[in-house]
């Protein structure tokens, strides 16, 4: 199991990342890195490939420990090989899948499982273990007129999956929180029941 921060380690089963797994996290890089964060600075590597779009700067500024990942953000004709060497030797391995195949996507999420990393998928990606969604709030901070700073955001994030994460949760958290990184925010975790017709 790697460590998640404790704002998230409610809503996922075992209260962090376990082995083997796949976590579809879906519209929110914030909760991307704020997954991340935790299990680098406790000395786990991670990798992100194909998503160009995610910086170590912002990587850095969510507690990412950034000394501790590494980017491959074009891998071009050489995803699959590229994916497939990472998830034998790093703990944690971030990619968008915006154009994986499904045959593709089911020998990755086997070797991730066989491996015992962790893939994140930055959107859908079939049979994941985990899907997080976020429902963001407000910023707090800006001033009247639009003079200040923004401080943090409050957001509502829903998990649901399969096997021990079958039940949904969710949990308001700060997105970041007012030291930049991910808090607890002012509702508990709470288990949807679903309606049985």
């Amino acid at each position: 199991m790697l460590p998640v921060a404790p704002a998230l380690a409610d809503l996922l089963p075992g209260a962090g990342l376990r082995r083997g797994s796949i976590v579809a996290v879906h519209h929110s890089t914030s909760l991307l890195f704020a997954l991340l964060a935790e299990a680098t600075v406790a000395g786990a590597w991670a990798a992100v490939v194909g998503a160009p779009s995610l910086g170590i700067v912002a990587a850095a500024e969510h507690g990412v420990a950034v000394s501790r990942l590494a980017l491959v953000p074009q891998p071009g004709a050489e995803y699959q090989a590229v994916m497939a060497a990472l998830l034998d030797g790093v703990d944690l391995v971030v990619t968008e899948p915006r154009s994986v195949r499904p045959d593709v996507a089911r020998r990755l999420a086997a070797r991730a499982r066989h491996r015992g990393a962790v893939l994140l998928s930055l959107g859908h990606w079939p049979s994941a273990d985990v899907e997080l969604h976020c429902t963001p709030g407000a910023w707090t901070g800006v001033l009247e007129h639009g003079a200040g700073h923004l401080r943090s955001r409050p957001v509502e994030v829903h998990a649901r999956g399969r096997g021990a994460a079958a039940r949904p949760r969710s949990a308001q958290v700060l997105l970041p929180g007012p030291d930049g990184r991910i808090s607890r925010g002012e509702k508990r975790v709470a288990a949807r029941e679903e309606a049985v017709g």
